[in-house]
Order: C-alpha cells, then structure tokens, then sequence
C-alpha cells in the first residue's frame, strides 16, 4: 500500500466509524487526519519532483556523454598514428628535460650521473673533460673519467 492509499484508507476508517468530531477526542482524530493527507500530498510531490529531475540528470549525464565521445573523437583525428612520417623516438623511461635547460648543439651527448644524496645531474662533454663535477644540492664533488667509456 502507498502512503496516499494509507491515507485515505485512515480517512475512511474515521468516516466509517461515524466519530463524533465534536468531542475533544474527535477533533484530534480529525485533525491527525487531515494533517496525514497533507503530509501525503506533500510527499507525493516531493517523489514526483525527485522523479523529474533524476530523468533530466540521466539526459545530461547522456548529452555529456556524448560531448566528450566527440571531443575525444575529434582529439584522435587529430593526429595520425597511421602516417608513414611518424616516428616514435620517445623512450617512455626517459624524462623530459627541464625547461630553460640548454642542450646546446644537438649533435652534443649529454652525460647524467645520480649523486650520492639522491641528486640527478645532466652534464655535456666538455665537464666530462674536466673529470668532474659539483653537486648542487650537496656540493660533494664527483669523479669520473674516459676510462670506461669504450
């Protein structure tokens, strides 16, 4: 039984046992009552509302859907993996270098050596000549040399 038939079933119960809505008692029941289909109207409402706006969330959710399909369709066409000219060079375990840093000539090798306090340092061939370097983040000097290169 739904909650509006609990309440006309309670207004009809009152009816059918012809209360007497004069005595104090009888004005209570009355008024419990009426205040019950109030109650149910109410809540009928509130469910019929709740009802209507969860359709309109699942037909924005479906429209957002969509948009994003597109735009991620979209995304994808633009770029070409299929292309003859496209080359993947990129080695997923390097990171990218940091920006402002100089490399210099392209043809230069760049040289990268961890510090002892957990310090990546990137350095070209010409510190290589040297022999070595400075951390710094620690400033502990480090060492290396030609030796093990071949």
């Amino acid at each position: 039984m739904t909650i509006s038939e609990k309440s006309a079933y309670l207004k009809g119960l009152m009816d059918g046992l012809s209360l007497n809505t004069e005595t104090n008692e009888g004005k209570m029941i009355a008024a419990i009552v009426d205040l019950l289909g109030d109650v149910t109207k109410r809540v009928t409402d509130i469910e019929e509302t709740t009802i209507a706006i969860s359709d309109e969330l699942d037909e924005i959710e479906e429209d957002l859907d969509a948009i994003e399909d597109y735009i991620l369709d979209e995304d994808d066409d633009d770029f070409d993996y299929e292309d003859e000219d496209y080359e993947d060079d990129w080695d997923e375990d390097e990171e990218e270098p940091e920006e402002g840093f100089d490399f210099g000539d392209e043809d230069t090798t760049i040289y990268e050596v961890q510090c002892a306090c957990g310090e990546v340092i990137n350095f070209d061939e010409e510190t290589l000549e040297k022999g070595s370097i400075v951390c710094p983040n620690c400033g502990e000097t480090l060492e290396f040399s030609l030796e093990d290169e071949e």
